[in-house]
């Protein structure tokens, strides 16, 4: 409504403006005329009547302009009209006057005793200029009005606009504050409920509303449900796996064992009527039968591997000694470098030293062994190396040796159950730590991974 009123007042003054113009130029156009008409009267000079000919011809255009602008029914077009009409009256009075003074100097002293003596014209144009005076009276204190109007407008346009503005910036931000606030509730439910899932502890997201984020919010609570029963069933299954590895593992050993003392039996007891040949065939049998207690003993360490210890200080420089010890034949030159102390599971660590040395000892010859490990240090990660210069390991079977029973020996080979790297394997990926191995066939074996310090 303000910037109407301002609109209003604008046009108005604008209209105004125009109206004032014109009636200065009528009225302007008028004087000419009339001091045309007189210039013409006291020299019968014809070149005179130029500005009162043209004036003939302009003074109506700028009336009925001006009669276009003001409208009808107001004081103005009255104050117009009138004008009109006096000053066609001196028309007729001022071509009287002409005409007789073309005629000769007889008639138009009649005229002038009877007209221009007695001040007709003068009272015409004093009357003219009156109602001129008078009409731009009107216009100018309708003007003032309107300007008065368009300045309070304006103020009163700029006060509501800046409390408009401001009430709208305070219910903006009043709102968009409290939509945050909502929305960031539920998404940081929503957010701690992902991460609860991301720790094992599938909870539900309990929400009421029906908008973009119930999509995601019932996607959650859904992947919580399918994720708590999937871990249940998993959680029996691998229960009932374990049983069943206790289970076949003694059982498997019972008939192995038969088997061996069957064939010591033999050898005892006929040792005289057996023939060269079926003693050899007899020799292999309890290789054979190690072999498999061995893969027995190795798939059980595997399936232990699910077992969580709590985490302690270890100092791994005595805890590689200690494996080194117990492993690594005397013959071999052994270095070990300042190992740090962690914080982390003994027995996962254990398991991935031990292997890595037993599987150096396996693939290195007696006489020249040389085992290597150090660590460094890459916050707030520890990178250890257990290096060798055994038979070494040929590029493509990088991959293959950490699969479970993949090994480089003989399968007649009791120590090699290719068991050892897929416990390493395993135990890394479950630490979501990296192990990587550079070898070439011939120049020896570098074993390097990675393990976090948990306390950092």
């Amino acid at each position: 409504m303000l910037s109407k009123k301002v609109q209003r007042n604008s046009q108005f003054l604008a209209r105004s403006e125009e109206i004032i113009r014109t009636s200065n130029k009528t009225h302007k156009a008028i004087i000419e005329m009339q001091s045309a008409f007189r210039g013409y009267l006291l020299t019968d000079d014809q070149t005179f009547l130029d500005s009162y000919f043209k004036g003939l011809k302009i003074v109506p255009l700028l009336i009925k302009e001006q009669q276009l602008r003001i409208g009808t029914h107001n004081k103005q077009r009255i104050i117009l009209d009138s004008i009109n009409l006096r000053h066609n009256d001196w028309l007729k009075y001022s071509a009287q006057l002409i005409e007789m003074r073309k005629k000769g100097p007889d008639s138009y002293r009649n005229l002038f005793e009877n007209t221009l003596k007695k001040h007709v014209g003068k009272k015409i144009n004093d009357e003219i200029a009156g109602k001129f005076s008078r009409f731009d009276r009107i216009e100018y204190k309708m003007r003032k009005h309107h300007t008065d109007m368009l300045l309070t407008s304006i103020k009163y346009a700029r006060t509501f606009s800046l409390i408009f503005l401001t009430l709208t910036i305070i219910i903006g931000v009043g709102s968009t504050v409290f939509i945050v606030f909502l929305t960031t509730k539920r998404i940081s439910s929503m957010i701690h409920l992902a991460e609860n899932i991301s720790k094992g502890k599938f909870t539900i997201v309990k929400d009421t509303r029906n908008d973009e984020l119930t999509a995601l919010e019932i996607s959650l609570n859904s992947m919580s449900l399918k994720l708590d029963k999937n871990i249940h069933e998993l959680k029996n299954r691998n229960a009932e796996l374990n049983k069943f590895a206790y289970v076949v593992s003694h059982d498997l050993k019972a008939p192995i064992r038969g088997i061996h003392n069957v064939v010591s039996w033999i050898e005892e007891d006929h040792s005289d009527e057996l023939s060269p040949e079926l003693k050899k065939y007899l020799n292999i049998i309890p290789q054979k039968t190690r072999r498999m207690e061995a893969l027995i003993n190795g798939l059980l360490d595997y399936a232990r591997l699910n077992l969580k210890t709590p985490a302690e200080h270890i100092n791994t420089n005595a805890l590689v000694h200690e494996i080194a010890d117990s492993i690594v034949p005397r013959n071999f030159k052994l270095e070990i470098d300042d190992l740090p102390d962690l914080f982390t599971e003994r027995i996962k660590l254990e398991q991935v030293f031990a292997n890595l040395i037993s599987n150096a000892v396996k693939y290195i010859p007696q006489e020249e062994g040389h085992i290597h490990i150090s660590c460094k240090y890459f916050l707030p990660i520890y990178e250890f190396s257990v290096k060798d210069n055994g038979i070494g390991i040929a590029p493509e079977y990088h991959r293959k040796i950490f699969e479970i029973f993949q090994t480089l020996r003989e399968q007649d080979e009791q120590e090699s159950t290719g068991v050892g790297l897929a416990i390493v394997k395993k135990i890394i990926d479950d630490q979501d730590e990296r192990i990587i191995v550079k070898s070439e066939l011939g120049k020896g074996a570098e074993f390097i991974f990675t393990w976090r310090n948990n306390k950092l």
